[in-house]
């Protein structure tokens, strides 16, 4: 009953309710990066959700475009703004996702949506992350994020597919709190953003 019928309510309450109490701040930053990014707050991209279906995610863009000579796109650790690394280390960049809540394509927590390339990638257990809709937070983010090895993040966000529950859901809510407060596990070790999944182990 919690899976199907109250957490998709409880999401799309909070969803709203969030909205409204951090619009000042969701204008200030969204301003911030606008001038950072030559007019471009947000960031968009492909995502697959519940039962691999795609659908687009939004974020704030911490990263500018800037390219090389060449025309290719600079490091990721180049591209960071100022303004973006603070959105990054403060989670603000999370925060336009409560629009895809609101909308219905992600619940507040769930297994995080990862890129569509990695899905020709995943195995049958590692497939079980897309039985239920991604999230903003998850099992796998309070216990370690991007600090931790792929093949962990995963055990975490089947483990949490299969154990869904109230209490469950609220001790992650909490967990994400003290990570947020404490802005621990951001990056991967000496890395701004996280290796890429190669279907490794």
């Amino acid at each position: 009953m919690y899976k199907d019928i109250l957490k998709p309510v409880i999401d799309f309450l909070i969803a709203t309710i969030g909205i409204l109490i951090l619009s000042p701040v969701f204008l200030i930053v969204m301003f911030g990066l606008s001038i950072a990014n030559e007019g471009k707050p947000f960031f968009f991209q492909k995502r697959p959700g519940k039962n691999e279906k795609i659908f687009k995610i939004i974020k704030f863009k911490t990263m500018n475009d800037k390219k090389d000579l060449e025309g290719n796109l600079l490091s990721d650790a180049e591209r960071l703004t100022n303004i973006g690394q603070f959105v990054r280390k403060t989670s603000l960049d999370e925060l336009p996702q409560l629009l895809n809540v609101l909308i219905g394509d992600m619940s507040l927590i769930g297994p995080r949506p990862l890129l569509p390339e990695y899905l020709e990638l995943y195995d049958n257990f590692q497939k079980q992350r897309h039985n239920v809709k991604p999230g903003i937070t998850g099992w796998a983010q309070v216990n370690g994020r991007n600090a931790i090895s792929w093949n962990q993040k995963f055990e975490y966000d089947v483990w949490y597919v299969n154990n869904i529950s109230l209490s469950l859901d609220f001790k992650i809510i909490l967990k994400t709190f003290q990570k947020v407060i404490k802005r621990e596990n951001i990056n991967a070790a000496n890395a701004v953003t996280i290796e890429r999944f190669r279907g490794e182990y």
